[in-house]
């Protein structure tokens, strides 16, 4: 008697298991990126206000000569007050 034939698992079975099996791993490899990136995402930006960057931005602006110093103000105090 032959043990492979009794059981009654025939081609779709064996790709059905071995779909499975791949669809698992798939899964699981991507559960663990997401997981990792996530947790390196968290841990590597620190908290920035909104209103920061922007006023970064335009005294970056200013150091390297695009804006002059009075539009550097004026803007600055538009930032501010939330004027556009």
């Amino acid at each position: 008697m032959m043990f492979w034939y009794g059981d009654g698992m025939n081609g779709w079975g064996w790709f059905a298991m071995s779909a499975g099996m791949v669809l698992f791993w798939v899964l699981l490899i991507t559960a663990v990126v997401l997981i990792f990136r996530t947790l390196d995402r968290a841990a590597g930006r620190p908290a920035q206000s909104d209103l920061a960057r922007p006023e970064q931005l335009l005294g970056e602006r200013l150091a390297r000569g695009e804006i002059d110093e009075d539009e550097y103000r004026r803007r600055l105090n538009a930032l501010r007050s939330g004027g556009t």
